[in-house]
């Protein structure tokens, strides 16, 4: 469930010329932009957009740009792009930072549907004149490229059905890659990387009733191995993604502060679609409600932002 509320029709034109005022004058407005873009759903924000252009000629996503700073500035501009172009800019933005962030391209390839997955891509095309595949093998090497490209380069079956002894022999495919002495990272890309998820899960459940331990956990002592560290976010991303996403936001909420962009990634991303079962998983995990831990680790308008997206409610 989404934890974004936007109501059923709202004005684009009363909108965007609100938010126009917002930002005239001697000081913005932060509270009135918040007010209405923490509301407003991704057609009802494009149209806004459009409703703005056709008003003022000017792009209202380079006012805010020029007007909002830091992550409050970072979060608006994320929220204002559509879902696919914004998908694309993370990506980028990944793979071009000094300290790539690789597991922004294993959830676009793991969280998505293959739909998503093609939107993402097509954008990424269009913005960037490249195909992603083709930026992802630019910026990695060895079997660690292979894995990536793979999971960004498949169209999945997207239905239930399942094979159960395919599941079986694949199990004990990926259990004898991990154990052996040589571990078969072919095979294992193989699998991951063309397989439906609901297939996958049953191969991940096979491991798990056959071996009595989670493949995940198999792989736990890995994760300084970069292939590695990257397989186990694969396969936690395609098994229970949102447990995954929850923990994304655990570890960006320390005790020292924020990782703003992980912070703003999930929460952006996911507001319209499922963080209210993100927010469950969060709770039941730290026994702190997310809106709480986000209020302590952030401040000002960013924080607003952030928890007028995340909602509140009490546990």
């Amino acid at each position: 469930m989404a934890t974004l509320i936007a109501p059923d029709h709202p004005s684009p034109v009363e909108d965007a010329e609100a938010l126009r005022k917002a930002c005239e004058g001697w000081g913005t407005n932060e509270k009135a932009i918040i007010s209405i873009l923490g509301h407003r759903n991704a057609v009802q924000r494009k149209l806004i957009r459009q409703s703005y252009e056709e008003i003022y000629h000017e792009d209202l996503v380079k006012r805010l740009e020029s007007e909002l700073s830091g992550g409050f500035e970072k979060a608006v501009y994320r929220l204002m792009l559509d879902p696919p172009n914004r998908d694309a800019v993370l990506a980028n933005v990944a793979l071009k930072h000094v300290n790539k962030d690789y597991r922004v391209i294993i959830e676009i390839g793991c969280v998505y549907s293959p739909d998503e997955l093609l939107a993402v891509k097509q954008a990424y095309h269009s913005l960037y004149k490249h195909s992603l595949e083709e930026d992802i093998a630019s910026h990695t090497k060895g079997e660690f490229r292979k894995l990536l490209v793979a999971l960004v380069g498949t169209y999945r079956y997207n239905g239930d059905e399942i094979n159960a002894s395919l599941a079986k022999s694949e199990a004990n495919i990926l259990h004898e890659a991990i154990q052996g002495t040589a571990f078969n990272r072919e095979e294992i890309i193989r699998i991951l990387g063309t397989r439906s998820k609901a297939q996958l899960n049953a191969t991940f459940n096979h491991y798990r009733d056959e071996y009595g331990i989670s493949i995940t956990k198999n792989l736990a002592g890995y994760s300084e191995d970069e292939f590695l560290g990257a397989l186990h976010a694969t396969i936690r991303c395609i098994y229970a993604p949102q447990k995954y996403l929850a923990k994304v936001l655990r570890n960006a909420i320390s005790k020292s502060g924020a990782n703003e962009d992980d912070l703003t990634r999930v929460i952006v991303k996911r507001a319209e679609k499922d963080l209210k079962d993100i927010k469950d998983l969060y709770y039941k995990r730290n026994s702190v409600p997310l809106e709480h831990a986000i209020g302590k680790a952030t401040s000002g308008d960013y924080k607003a932002f952030l928890i007028t997206l995340v909602g509140t409610e009490g546990h």
